[in-house]
């Protein structure tokens, strides 16, 4: 045996033997700490079926009610938070050293902005429905224009700031102007529609700060996910939170694919389910009988899932069994598309939650998946009285790519 120590005295091993513990429990970061010391709960686990449903407690620092998520594969990655406005009042001023992006779940209201030395705020309006970004370490404040409370869902980098840090004074206090984010133009928080292909993917994407509505703007078409798959990014306030709007068509459904953990996929409109299992389990876990290690998530309005939980590269899919197609808000945090991989500058790489896996990808062929799959998803579609849009030739169907990057 070595030699046994106080808690705060490190054990000698002896031969044979290996320093440490062995096991040990996940101490909290500094950002578990901050969610801890605000004083409202915290919401854990893969996924919730309506956000309407989580408790909201008085939250002093903002003047409002509110709540943490924080989702399972989200952990020191980026944070969330439920905030109520107020009837006819606003939130707190706030200015924080992490980016922010908004989602408003319910109410209608006005976005104040200014940097330290201004004394002229910039407004703009926002509805249900509507996302929009602060443009990082402003001065803003957020006020509901009516007699009923508005409800907001916050997507932040805060973990990973605060974690780095470890001094929320600087976090919260930190005089320096980042005008190369905000630069106070008249243009800053006008909506800009104007698709253009994302510079790492070549996916669709728009740079505007403002989307006045999320859930009814038409998106373009993708068919990355499955047949008449719409999608687009939006890049906001200069940040690095990565997020997109996607959307399933009716009676149709993703294939399952897995990738990096963090992505967290909102229901704004339809409503669905998701299948999300560890890779290991293989490509058929139904088929496998290992169906019970297999995590189900339903979600109807402002719902959510973790779809790569826990370490990620989970397998997972997304099913849409409402009358209306099943639109998501997907927030992804800080660099998920440009830090989440390793590699030099310059390396080759390709889109492998698209591509199949027997092409070396990450993504299950509708042909090649768990004959449980199609089963539970044509007993939902019946249950909700929705007629099943996957047809023979669906199934059947081959994809390609668009092309490489022009030179």
């Amino acid at each position: 045996m070595g030699t046994q120590g106080s808690a705060d005295e490190w054990r000698r091993p002896t031969e044979g033997q290996m320093s440490g513990w062995g096991r040990w429990e996940k101490p909290p970061t500094p950002y578990d700490r901050f969610m801890e010391e605000e004083g409202i709960p915290t919401f854990r686990g893969i996924g919730v079926r309506q956000l309407q449903d989580l408790p909201l407690r008085p939250w002093k620092r903002l003047g409002g009610r509110g709540t943490f998520l924080q989702l399972d594969g989200t952990e020191s990655r980026w944070g969330m938070y439920v905030v109520e406005v107020p009837a006819r009042g606003a939130l707190n001023p706030e200015q924080h050293l992490y980016e922010e992006v908004v989602f408003v779940v319910e109410g209608r209201g006005t976005t104040e902005v200014w940097q330290e030395d201004e004394s002229r705020k910039q407004v703009f309006e926002w509805n249900k429905g509507s996302l929009f970004a602060i443009p990082l370490n402003t001065h803003h404040r957020i006020v509901n224009a009516t007699s009923e409370p508005a409800l907001l869902l916050v997507g932040t980098t805060a973990p990973s700031m605060i974690n780095l840090m470890q001094d929320n004074n600087f976090i919260f206090h930190c005089d320096y102007a980042f005008t190369s984010r905000y630069d106070a133009s008249k243009e800053y928080f006008k909506p800009d529609e104007k698709l253009r292909p994302e510079p790492v993917k070549g996916l669709a994407m728009q740079r505007t700060n403002l989307v006045p509505d999320i859930i009814n703007c038409e998106l373009p078409p993708d068919n990355r996910r499955s047949p008449g798959y719409r999608r687009i990014e939006h890049h906001m306030a200069g940040g690095t939170f990565y997020m997109f709007c996607g959307q399933h068509e009716t009676g149709r459904y993703a294939k399952a694919h897995r990738h990096e953990p963090g992505a967290v996929l909102i229901c704004i409109g339809g409503k669905g389910y998701t299948y999300t299992w560890p890779s290991e389990l293989g490509t058929q876990p139904w088929a496998d009988g290992k169906g019970d290690q297999v995590l189900r998530q339903d979600y109807e309005h402002v719902g959510m899932v973790s779809a790569a939980p826990v370490s990620g590269n989970w397998f997972h899919q997304h099913f849409s069994v409402g009358k209306e197609p099943l639109r998501v808000l997907a927030f992804l945090g800080p660099g998920y598309k440009t830090f989440a991989r390793g590699g030099r500058p310059g390396a080759k790489q390709r889109d492998d939650s698209a591509l199949d896996v027997n092409k070396g990808g990450w993504a299950i062929e509708y042909r090649d998946e768990d004959p449980h799959i199609r089963q539970e998803f044509a007993a939902m579609l019946a249950k909700e009285g929705v007629q099943s849009r996957m047809t023979d030739e669906v199934y059947e169907a081959r994809f390609e790519f668009t092309g490489g990057k022009p030179s």
